[in-house]
């Protein structure tokens, strides 16, 4: 009985380091990407090409962020891109949800094609050139609402949103009916603050899809420097890092000059700064959701 109690005491704490150990490790490998870009991106670029820099930078400079912000393109892009980001996040969340109510409703009689349709919309898609045709044809070129109105509404978000729906209680919108309360006022004052954690996980992938998106751009607005986007503006300044066809240690399209060693920059300098300047916006926003996220993640797996 004796040792039966120490060694049942034993394996706990066993499990416990073991476990912590793991967990460690796995914490270790996720950020070691990101810290080494960060160091990456704040070495000098000549020292860079040597490799071996791990989660310090060797040589400190800020030559490869003034790279990327010396022209005022970028900060212009930036407001672009978050104006886009918010509007889309805005109108996604509000239509697909309104939408979403509105299939969730058995007495709705249309409601089992209409989410037909919506579907195969997931399966086929006309392609690239139809879709420009289509764009084309609704007047949205060169306009900023290129960025907004195709986006409006999400099929894969539409089911999410419906099938959460369908965990909520029938008799929240019965009893609200029977006080008189219109299916407008139902949904927005009892139906859209329950489906809060399942919004702001779709929030979320809207709003990271919108921010990293900049082939849109390139195909609808290109044309238009005042509708550049962040994305498409540090695309193209990477683009012209690796392509440039100079001295591989000296980008002239970023505004640089070969005047000191120091103020060099390479494609793997360059890489790390526009990875770190389009990363770090999304990561001060998911804080914030980050506590709705399991919670949208598991929709829909517990039924009444």
């Amino acid at each position: 009985m004796v040792k039966s109690g120490k060694t049942g005491g034993i394996e706990p704490v066993l499990f416990s380091t073991a476990n912590s150990v793991v967990m460690l490790l796995l914490v270790i490998i996720t950020l070691y990407p990101f810290m080494n870009t960060i160091a990456v991106s704040f070495n000098d670029g000549m020292d860079s090409i040597r490799g071996g820099i791990y989660l310090w930078p060797r040589v400190w400079t800020l030559q490869n962020y003034k790279a990327i912000f010396i022209s005022g393109t970028v900060y212009h892009a930036f407001l672009v891109s978050v104006a886009r980001t918010l509007l889309s996040t805005a109108l996604n969340i509000f239509l697909t949800t309104m939408l979403a109510y509105a299939l969730s409703r058995k007495e709705y009689i249309y409601r089992k094609p209409i989410t037909l349709i919506f579907v195969l919309t997931m399966y086929f898609h006309a392609g690239l050139i139809p879709g420009y045709f289509l764009i084309k044809g609704l007047g949205l070129l060169n306009s900023f609402w290129v960025y907004i109105l195709p986006s409006m509404i999400s099929a894969f978000n539409l089911i999410v949103i419906r099938t959460y729906m369908g965990t909520l209680p029938d008799s929240l919108v019965e009893s609200a009916k029977m006080d008189g309360a219109g299916d407008f006022r139902i949904f927005l004052q009892i139906i859209f603050p329950l489906c809060k954690p399942v919004l702001a996980t779709i929030a979320l992938f809207v709003a990271v899809g919108s921010w990293n998106t900049w082939f849109d751009t390139f195909l609808y607005a290109s044309s238009q420097p005042q509708l550049s986007t962040l994305q498409y503006e540090l695309m193209k300044l990477l683009a012209s890092t690796l392509n440039s066809n100079s001295d591989p240690s000296l980008i002239n399209g970023a505004g640089m000059t070969k005047d000191t060693a120091s103020g060099m920059v390479t494609p793997i300098s360059i890489r790390a700064a526009i990875t770190i300047v389009a990363a770090v916006p999304i990561l001060f926003v998911y804080p914030f959701l980050q506590k709705y996220f399991v919670v949208g993640l598991n929709v829909g797996s517990v039924k009444e």
